[in-house]
């Protein structure tokens, strides 16, 4: 008896971890930051990129945000969500990844 409810407590413990993993994963996240091309990074982090942003764009580079925070590079999985913001600080809401974002919503900043 005493080794069935040892067992029902381990298995009630692994659904109680699994649970709140998948709690923090739907979170969705608001992130501050520049609209650019992962061949310029960080350096196409500005006001004066919007040009050279598209052009890289447009020969098939990927469209990532770069953060105002800490200046982390996140690859957008969904590019078509930020179409027309090439180049511009926007503030964009998704499900964050380790480096990448899936975009819900963006807005001008």
């Amino acid at each position: 008896m005493r080794k069935v409810l040892v067992l029902c407590l381990a298995i009630c413990f692994v659904f109680a971890l699994t649970a709140l993993a998948f709690d923090e994963m739907g979170k969705s996240t608001t992130v501050n930051g520049w609209v650019a091309d992962d061949k310029c990074g960080a350096k196409g982090a500005n006001d004066k990129a919007e040009a050279c942003t598209k052009k890289c764009l447009a020969a098939g580079a990927k469209m990532v945000i770069v953060t105002d925070k800490d200046q982390k590079v996140l690859v957008v999985d969904n590019p078509d969500a930020l179409k027309g913001h090439e180049g511009h600080h926007i503030a964009a809401t998704g499900h964050m990844g380790k480096d990448s974002i899936h975009v819900e919503s963006a807005k001008m900043l």
